[in-house]
């Protein structure tokens, strides 16, 4: 199929942002609201196999899903030392780089202890403990995601998680691909098991005969994946929730229409149901961006998946002002917002709800997505409103302690056996009378 070079049906919003309708507006804010009740209740019956059947369940998926019959459901160490022997030296030497990067960029994020005296005698501080285990979820069948991998396992070792495993749906060899088994081996991941969907996220929070239980798993997937993430997270740790990818770009007179339109096809080929939204100011240059965007849409490779993104989820919109770019921009949320602007260093104050921001249009969202050592496992759907990027303090866990002295301790007593009487825990009044001097 062709696309007209200004907007139609391969588009799904157009025009100014302003007259966008109630529905229109609440369609394009509201895009991770909907959710399958099929897939949640599909994914509830493989949660309950594999806790019932453990790794039975896994082989019987595995033949299910992926049409093979493991023999194993873990990969030996050897394979992984094999296959990262056997990665072509370009591919290597880029994974290794990016593996540095991640290191360097997380290192820096590490979280300290912190200690107060919040008043003389009485001593709070808060300690980073690394987690026990964790599992990284990569995903597989159509693709092969190393650098998921990289995302996930790098900042648990830099963390100082002492063990570390990774979940990979098998290929027709029945172990998960070359890529993923040599991107475990290069970050350190210490076990690889040849699981992938739902019953791996449900053989890493419950535990079985042969894969450990996790504190918490990370890493994106699909809507089964995700979902399965959201039954099992009162049992374990999870990452933010994760969709479809998305990208909001900001852009001025000061971009050429071609780098935002690459940008675009770059992010929809993710995904048929990936989310793409340009807000331009200036109506003539949005309508430069449409014809340019139409032209990238025909050159893509993976030229169905984008068109489809785009006609269901796609917008380019003209704004009168940045800032008023940058309010929508707060309001949507998006996992990753690109500021094409002349001076995005100063609209990035603004900026209040993205997973992560790009300043400038040379800050390529692939970049990101790969090499600048920034995390790529980032909340979607508008809940980078509450949510976070991949970091060290998803793999640690927070022990407070608190010490007070003998003449803190008779300082406060008082104060703290009125707060026990008014609420009736005559218990906790003697408890601290004890110390007021006047037992």
């Amino acid at each position: 199929m062709s696309v007209d070079p200004v907007c139609a049906s391969w588009l799904r919003f157009s025009g100014s942002v302003d007259r966008l309708s109630v529905d229109d507006r609440r369609a394009l804010i509201s895009r991770g609201a909907e959710s399958s009740a099929g897939v949640a209740a599909d994914t509830a019956r493989i949660v309950a196999d594999v806790r019932a059947r453990g790794d039975s369940a896994l082989l019987d998926l595995a033949r299910r899903f992926d049409m093979t019959d493991l023999d194993a459901l873990e990969v030996p160490r050897s394979m992984m030392t094999r296959a990262l022997d056997e990665t072509s030296p370009p591919l290597r030497r880029a994974m290794e780089r990016a593996a540095r990067n991640i290191a360097t960029v997380h290192s820096t994020f590490m979280p300290t202890v912190v200690e107060v005296e919040s008043e003389p005698g009485i001593f709070v501080g808060r300690r980073p403990d690394p987690l026990h285990r964790v599992g990284v979820y990569a995903p597989g069948g159509r693709a092969s995601y190393p650098s998921s991998v990289l995302m996930g396992a790098v900042p648990a070792r830099v963390a100082g998680v002492k063990e570390i495993i990774v979940c990979s749906p098998p290929d027709h060899s029945g172990r998960p691909s070359a890529v993923v088994l040599a991107a475990a081996a290069l970050a350190g991941v210490d076990r690889v098991f040849a699981v992938g969907g739902a019953g791996a996220i449900a053989a890493m929070a419950l535990g079985t005969q042969v894969i450990p239980r996790v504190d918490r798993i990370v890493g994106p997937g699909n809507a089964y994946v995700a979902a399965a993430k959201l039954q099992l997270a009162s049992e374990v740790g999870i990452d933010s929730p994760a969709g479809p990818s998305e990208l909001l770009i900001i852009a001025d007179e000061s971009v050429d229409p071609e780098h935002v339109a690459l940008e675009m096809v770059a992010q929809a080929e993710h995904d048929p149901r990936a989310c793409v939204v340009a807000l331009i100011t200036g109506e003539a240059l949005a309508g430069d961006i449409e014809r340019a965007l139409a032209s990238a849409v025909n050159a893509a490779a993976r030229r169905a998946v984008v068109a489809r993104a785009l006609a269901g989820q796609g917008a380019v919109l003209h704004v009168d002002t940045i800032e008023s770019a940058v309010d929508f921009a707060n309001e949507y949320a998006p996992e990753h917002l690109l500021l094409a602007i002349r001076s995005p260093e100063v609209m990035l104050s603004r900026v209040r709800n993205a997973g992560t921001v790009f300043l400038g249009i040379s800050s390529s969202v692939a970049f990101g997505d790969y090499m600048t050592g920034a995390n790529h496992v980032l909340p979607t759907g508008g809940s980078a409103r509450a949510y976070s990027g991949l970091s060290p303090l998803d793999f640690v866990r927070w022990t407070t302690y608190q010490r007070v002295d003998e003449s803190a301790a008779r300082r406060i007593a008082n104060d703290v056996s009125a707060f026990a009487c008014a609420e009736l825990l005559p218990g906790h009044a003697a408890a601290a009378a004890r110390w007021s001097g006047e037992r």
